[in-house]
C-alpha cells in the first residue's frame, strides 16, 4: 500500500510564522490535490515543549543559526516554534484536515530535536511512525510538505534507509536555506540515497 506524508504543514513555517519558510504556503494546494490518490495520509506535526533546547532562546549569549552541542550531537538553534498548543503549532489554514488519517507529532523531547518524521535526530527514540505504517501494510510512501533541507529530508532519508519505497514531489516542498543551496545539496543527498524526486 501506498502513504503520503505531510511534513510539518503548520502555521509557524508559514510566511509570517515564526519559522517562515519562502512559499511555505504554496505547497497546501499540492498536498489537498495529492490526498485523494493515497488510500492512506500521514500528517507530521512539529511538537515542542515551550523550553525545547533547540530555541536559540534557551541559550543565554546564542542567537539563531547557531550550531551547539546538544547532548552530543551539533543542533542549529531557532526562533521558538511550534510550541504544544500554539497557534504556530497548528496545521496550515487551507490545509484539507478531514483527509488526514493520522497526526504523529514529533520534536517533544525537551532535550532532543526531530526532524525526521520517524526519529529523533540522535535516533534514540522512535515517532511510531514506522510501526504505523507497518501496522498499514504501507511499502510505499510519497512525500509533501516543510522544509526540504531540514524535515522533508530526514524523513526521506529514514524512509528508504527502512526500505520503503520512496519519492518526493517536487511543487509539494520548500525550503529554509539557511545557507544558498541548501535545498539543492538536500535534493542531491535524497536522489543519491535512492528517493525518487517527482
Amino acid at each position: 500500500m501506498k502513504a503520503l506524508l505531510l511534513i510539518d504543514i503548520q502555521n509557524d513555517f508559514l510566511p509570517g510564522g515564526a519559522l517562515a519558510v519562502a512559499d511555505g504556503d504554496q505547497v497546501i494546494p499540492v498536498a489537498n490535490r495529492l490526498m485523494n490518490d493515497f488510500p492512506l495520509v500521514v500528517a507530521t506535526q512539529d511538537w515542542h515543549p515551550r523550553d525545547h533546547r533547540s530555541f536559540a532562546s534557551q541559550h543565554p549569549g546564542r542567537s539563531v543559526g547557531e550550531v551547539v552541542d546538544l547532548d552530543g550531537l551539533d543542533q542549529v538553534l531557532w526562533p521558538d516554534h511550534c510550541v504544544q498548543g500554539s497557534e504556530g503549532a497548528k496545521f496550515a489554514p487551507g490545509l484539507n484536515l478531514d483527509g488526514i488519517d493520522y497526526v504523529i507529532q514529533k520534536g517533544t523531547d525537551v532535550h532532543i530535536d526531530s526532524y525526521s518524521g520517524f526519529f529523533d535526530n540522535g535516533h534514540r527514540k522512535s515517532t511510531g511512525l514506522e510501526m504505523l505504517l507497518q501496522d498499514q501494510g504501507v511499502s510505499e510512501v510519497q512525500l509533501v510538505g516543510l522544509a526540504t533541507d531540514y524535515c522533508v529530508r530526514f524523513t526521506a532519508l529514514d524512509a528508504v534507509a527502512l526500505g520503503l519505497k520512496t519519492s518526493v514531489v517536487l511543487e509539494g516542498i520548500r525550503g529554509v536555506e539557511l545557507k544558498s543551496g541548501d535545498c539543492a545539496m538536500a535534493i542531491h543527498e535524497m536522489r543519491r540515497a535512492g528517493v525518487d524526486v517527482i
